[in-house]
């Protein structure tokens, strides 16, 4: 069973499920959303460094599990068709 509502509920309901998103409807809004958004890429960047230096870190405190996983990538390149 369907439950329609009259248009203006409709699209009331709409402009709510917008703003719980959090889309900005402001310019003082927008203008924290993008220095959000700048926040998140500082803290993914300082992830992805952090990550990267600990694979490296494993990389250096077992070799042989870095050397056979060396050897599977370039199997998998080798077999690889462009």
């Amino acid at each position: 069973m369907v439950c329609r509502l009259p248009d203006a509920e409709q699209a009331g309901e709409r402009r709510t499920a917008r703003d719980a998103r959090g889309l900005p409807e402001a310019p003082e809004e927008a203008q924290d959303a993008q220095e959000s958004e700048a926040a998140r890429r500082r803290r993914r960047a300082q992830f992805l460094r952090e990550l990267h230096e600990a694979k490296q870190l494993r990389d250096r405190v077992q070799p042989r599990r870095a050397r056979a996983a060396r050897m599977r990538q370039q199997m998998r390149m080798r077999t690889f068709r462009w």
